[in-house]
């Protein structure tokens, strides 16, 4: 499977785990290919241990201290790799109930974002919680991982949020960027969303080509097979999406995602962000 294009499902261990491994399943039988499950490991998670280190150390006890730190580090080393391993098992046999064959699974322990660059060679897509772990407690309505993971990858990453419905209907937000041009192609191409029809909305002043490019866009999935209704609005790109979604009952988004620097996003914001903040559907984010 190493140098097979694959579907690598990227999940952490909380309920957002089950809404993934459900999506991740349904992408990999549209698509043909091998499901790969993904857990990394902190290398440094944060932790206390809630015993006093601190005051005068006596011969041969800092020693017999480093040694203790050590052996307890390994143990929560081992641990922490057979919950893992359980907990992949249990979505294996998730996505195995769920039609797919042969689900593999992958344990990692490092960064999730260096893990995910290593093996993007071999992926197709990527699925991923839109939220995770540290949401249980925080309660964020972004996953802190998020945009740093996408900005960090050039291929197509379906992120979800809730339990699994299956897809009817997708909208690709269009602005004629060679972004989302490269998203009608790979629309065109891909049985991801065969048979469903795929609305295109393009939002906003309308600039000189703007109505060639959405025309070319129209015309290009037409010619794959799709229904393709389409609409050029004005107005606020954010809420008229929004909208746009509430009103024909869209199941997936389809954006460009962070197309502008981390600098310019730092002092104006992120209309990625923002999109994936208002929307509570998956939404496959084009790179």
């Amino acid at each position: 499977m190493e140098n097979e294009s694959k579907i690598l499902a990227c999940v952490d261990q909380s309920r957002f785990a089950d809404y993934v491994a459900d999506y991740a399943a349904w992408v990999a039988r549209r698509m043909g290919l091998p499901l790969e499950f993904l857990h990394v490991i902190d290398r440094h998670p944060e932790r206390a241990s809630g015993e006093d280190h601190s005051g005068a150390i006596g011969i041969g006890a800092q020693e017999k201290l480093l040694n203790k730190l050590s052996e307890e580090d390994a143990a929560r080393a081992h641990a922490a790799h057979e919950q893992g391993r359980l907990f992949l098992n249990r979505l294996r046999q998730r996505a195995i109930a769920a039609g797919v064959d042969f689900p593999d699974t992958r344990l990692r322990h490092g960064t999730l974002e260096e893990t995910l660059v290593e093996q993007e060679d071999r992926v197709r897509m990527f699925v991923l919680g839109r939220r995770g772990e540290a949401a249980e407690h925080t309660h964020r309505d972004l996953g802190r991982n998020v945009e740093r993971v996408v900005r960090s990858l050039h291929k197509p990453i379906f992120t979800v949020t809730d339990a699994f419905e299956e897809p009817r209907r997708a909208l690709l937000a269009f602005d004629g960027s060679a972004m989302t041009r490269r998203g009608v192609e790979l629309i065109a191409a891909c049985p991801l969303f065969r048979g469903m029809p795929v609305h295109l909305l393009m939002v906003g002043k309308p600039y000189q080509e703007a109505p060639k490019q959405f025309d070319w866009a129209r015309s290009t999935l037409e010619s794959a097979g799709f229904e393709v209704p389409a609409a050029l609005l004005p107005g606020d790109p954010e809420s008229v999406i929004a909208r746009y979604v509430r009103e024909q009952d869209i199941d997936v988004l389809i954006i460009g995602a962070y197309s502008h620097s981390p600098l310019r996003t730092l002092l104006l914001g992120s209309k990625t962000s923002d999109l994936l903040r208002a929307s509570r559907i998956p939404t496959l984010l084009l790179r």
